[in-house]
């Protein structure tokens, strides 16, 4: 019997999306549904509600349920990823209210900024273990990333492990789409180009008919910033760069040095940026969870409708040879886009199929695209190599090439910012150390 592993399983709504989507692949018959999470109640929730599922589809796979991650993973085809490292509480939580203390203010910190560099280096040893056990007993299966911070965790799996890994997000194929419903234009028959870094990807060509539709986007865009909506960084960035940007204005308005600045409160407000956005989401997704649970779990005539997510398009290709394009978060092996690092993760048209997964050479980005990418990515490059190192200095270094981080606080306090993050981590983290000379001056 074949074998989708699902880790994080206990992010319920989530497995139902992307294993609910599975059940609907006449190609995966008799697969087996391997669910583990180290929370055994949502575990448990989320085999109810897949057994529960299945049962009301009528379809032939089995639903089991594991309290041995290797065992769980042993013998897999694939693995889909779906992990939280340190929760809401603490650590999103240590994320947020620390840089606080240093009037360093974020909406999302899920990707890079201080918050994300943080969430990769409680992350990156859990998936290096993931990694390991599965050079053990499922060397061959294609690993399927949905966790955040995306480049730098599917990064670290494909140059530091020998398990295949593509990382996938859901900013890419709602783009275009969202975009076109924002400015009242038609969406349907369009050629888009997108390739980029993930959060960060560009949005390089948009025609229907040969035409090239962005002067008709930009002129609606402009009108349309004359009132409050919530696009506004991304319209921004568009005026000001010349190209539209794939993730939301909420996240992008901490990835740029331009928008949260404390010298420029108005800022805020005339951008409408969502200061401490996660948090606020996080509260509400706990407050529903707790009148959702009764309905999703344990609902015996459950349903389900294929939804946008990748993950189940991509495995069917594998399975049936029939090719599916996608964007996807791959090293940027060979120079795909070739103005970026080579060391790292970008995000550009790939095609599945029997083979396995093969990105698009793409070539040069604009340059001002590049060079927006380049900020973001040596955080990202200096985060990993905090992470396999262990050394502090490289957390620092990280930090201080953040444009956020770096347009708000001063040397000095980045360092005593991270220090006080890592303390604050306590056990969630690796133990970080100073070299000999910053023992003997910090």
């Amino acid at each position: 019997m074949s074998k989708i592993t699902f880790l994080g399983a206990g992010s319920t709504v989530f497995a139902k999306n992307v294993l609910g989507d599975c059940m609907l692949v006449p190609a995966l018959e008799g697969f087996e549904f391997a669910l583990f999470d180290i929370d055994e109640q949502r575990l448990r929730d989320s085999q109810n509600m897949l057994q529960n599922l299945k049962e009301s589809l009528n379809k032939n796979v089995e639903i089991k349920a594991y309290l041995d991650r290797k065992e769980a993973l042993r013998g897999a085809k694939y693995v889909i990823n779906a992990i939280q490292v340190g929760g809401y509480r603490p650590s999103t939580v240590i994320d947020f209210e620390i840089p606080k203390k240093y009037g360093l203010r974020q909406t999302i910190a899920d990707t890079v900024g201080i918050g994300g560099i943080f969430r990769n280096l409680r992350t990156i040893p859990v998936m290096l273990d993931f990694a390991k056990d599965m050079e053990e007993v499922c060397p061959d299966a294609l690993f399927l990333n949905y966790t955040n911070p995306m480049a730098v965790l599917t990064g670290v799996m494909n140059r530091f492990t020998s398990i295949k890994t593509i990382g996938l997000c859901h900013s890419v194929q709602v783009c275009t789409k969202e975009l076109f419903e924002s400015l009242g234009m038609d969406h349907e028959g369009i050629q888009e180009k997108i390739a980029g870094i993930n959060h960060m990807a560009w949005l390089l060509e948009v025609k229907r008919n040969g035409e090239d539709l962005y002067p008709e986007i930009k002129r609606r865009a402009k009108e349309k910033q004359k009132t409050k909506h919530k696009d506004m960084v991304r319209f921004e960035l568009m005026d000001k760069f010349g190209y539209y940007i794939t993730e939301s204005s909420e996240h992008n308005a901490e990835y740029h040095p331009y928008f949260i600045k404390s010298r420029y409160p108005e800022l805020i407000e005339k951008f409408n940026i969502p200061l401490d956005e996660y948090p606020r989401r996080c509260e509400e997704q706990i407050q529903r969870w707790e009148t959702m649970r009764g309905d999703l779990v344990n609902n015996k005539a459950l349903d389900h409708v294929r939804s946008k997510e990748y993950g189940s398009r991509i495995i069917e290709a594998i399975e049936t040879n029939i090719p599916f394009k996608f964007g996807g978060n791959v090293l940027n092996t060979g120079r795909l886009i070739s103005n970026l690092p080579e060391k790292a993760c970008v995000e550009v048209p790939c095609i599945a199929d029997r083979s396995g997964i093969t990105p698009t050479y793409v070539g040069d980005l604009p340059e001002q695209l590049a060079a927006l990418n380049r900020t973001n990515i040596n955080t990202q490059l200096l985060t990993i190599e905090a992470a396999i190192t262990g050394k502090r200095e490289y957390i620092y270094q990280a930090a201080m090439l953040d444009p956020h981080t770096a347009a708000e606080l001063s040397l000095d306090d980045i360092v005593s910012l991270c220090d006080d993050l890592i303390e604050a981590h306590g056990d969630w983290l690796p133990e970080f150390k100073k070299s000999e000379d910053e023992a003997l001056t910090v």
